[in-house]
């Protein structure tokens, strides 16, 4: 690896997403897989991530936001990709060109499509979704009938193909909850009722990270992978990433920008929350709120310095925090490890998660653009850092 010096760096390791996605392939041997990039790969990257999960097998990759979607595409993704998450007046025309498949979840955004399909002059790719409990998209099982009717008289028309049908768990990550089964039921109901109206899906999907894991009756014709591709146990009440075969991607280090003794008593940061307790050694880490470190992690966030853990000492601020290293020494430009994979004893995002209230979710996703991504490959060479489609700044 570069010994280029930078002030921070999200290390993300490619061949580690790679081994990811055939361990969650081996899961569902049977069904396709999608690999979610969405909010920039969950802080990760989008074009680098989607780029090594089609290399490991993906048949397709998912995004929230159509721009997400439109993105990669620009980078020069050629193969399956959905986007779900539309509001009206959005770019409906430049997905249906760009053969997008769109996720459709009432009549108004049927109605958005097949306008754009008579504006671009090609048909849609469309996948409905059903609410089946989640409460959020989907069109809810009371109107499905009216909504499939509509999408039918649409594909009979020749202005789109109906190619999916899917919805999301609520509860996946809790093995038991009866809200699982309740879904489950909703939905192939839903399903037979579209097959029934005449409609013939490519995928029925319905399994998340957690539902891919743990439940395999639900995983259909295709698995919808999001957080475990990265690493992140999405149940880690239920299992770690090593229990379920997997290495986290991302690991963020910082070069630390100050050290000195102080005297006991001495404040820390704004508000003064801590004071050290005698004379000691502090070491100013160049990462702050403004790059995606949490608040919230004032006076509890884990991180490595010199071969212990350390506790940020004081309120963490927009650019940077303190930490407090008692008795040992360091120098200028040593390294600082917020978290990674555990192997050299360092934090991980799901000891960060739990220190500050929080999911990993959240802690690998909001690490901003101001923190430069490293892309390390097979092999363990260094590839050139992306700040290309989908590097909105990773935060959530």
């Amino acid at each position: 690896m570069s010994e280029t010096p930078m002030r921070a760096r999200a290390v993300v390791d490619l061949a580690a997403l790679r081994d990811n996605v055939r361990a969650l392939r081996a899961r569902a041997p049977r069904a396709q897989m999608m690999v979610v990039v969405k909010a920039n790969a969950y802080g990760h990257g989008a074009v680098p991530c989607a780029r090594a999960a089609r290399e490991a097998g993906a048949e397709w990759i998912g995004t929230a936001l159509p721009q997400e979607a439109l993105a990669l595409r620009a980078a020069g993704d050629t193969g399956r990709l959905m986007c779900w998450l539309w509001t009206p007046g959005g770019p409906w025309r430049e997905a249906v060109e760009a053969d997008v498949d769109v996720s459709v979840s009432g009549l108004w955004a049927l109605e958005a499509v097949t306008a754009a399909v008579r504006a671009a002059g090609r048909p849609a790719r469309v996948q409905l979704k059903i609410d089946t409990g989640l409460g959020r998209n989907g069109c809810t099982p009371g109107d499905w009938e009216q909504l499939v009717t509509a999408a039918r008289a649409a594909e009979q028309a020749g202005l789109i193909k109906v190619t999916g049908v899917w919805s999301h768990f609520a509860c996946a990550d809790e093995p038991g909850h009866p809200s699982i089964r309740a879904q489950l039921a909703v939905f192939q109901d839903a399903v037979r009722y579209a097959e029934h109206a005449g409609l013939t899906p490519e995928v029925r999907h319905i399994a998340n990270s957690p539902a891919t894991l743990t439940l395999p009756e639900a995983h259909f014709d295709l698995i919808r992978t999001g957080v475990a591709v990265y690493g992140i146990s999405p149940s880690p009440e239920v299992g770690t990433p090593e229990d379920f075969g997997l290495r986290p991607v991302m690991t963020l280090t910082a070069s630390l920008a100050s050290v000195k003794r102080v005297p006991g008593g001495h404040g820390v940061s704004y508000g003064h929350t801590y004071a050290t307790p005698g004379e000691t050694t502090l070491a100013l880490v160049p990462l702050g709120y403004a790059d995606g470190i949490p608040r919230a992690a004032s006076g509890t966030g884990p991180v490595l310095v010199g071969g212990k853990w350390r506790t940020v000492a004081g309120r963490v601020a927009m650019d940077q925090f303190v930490v407090d290293l008692g008795g040992d020494g360091a120098e200028v430009g040593d390294e600082a490890v917020l978290f990674g994979p555990g192997d050299r004893g360092e934090p991980t995002a799901e000891d960060w998660a739990r220190a500050t209230g929080t999911i990993a979710y959240e802690v690998v996703t909001r690490i901003s653009s101001r923190v430069p991504r490293v892309y390390v490959g097979e092999g363990g060479e260094e590839l050139p850092e992306s700040h290309d489609a989908g590097d909105t700044g990773g935060s959530g």
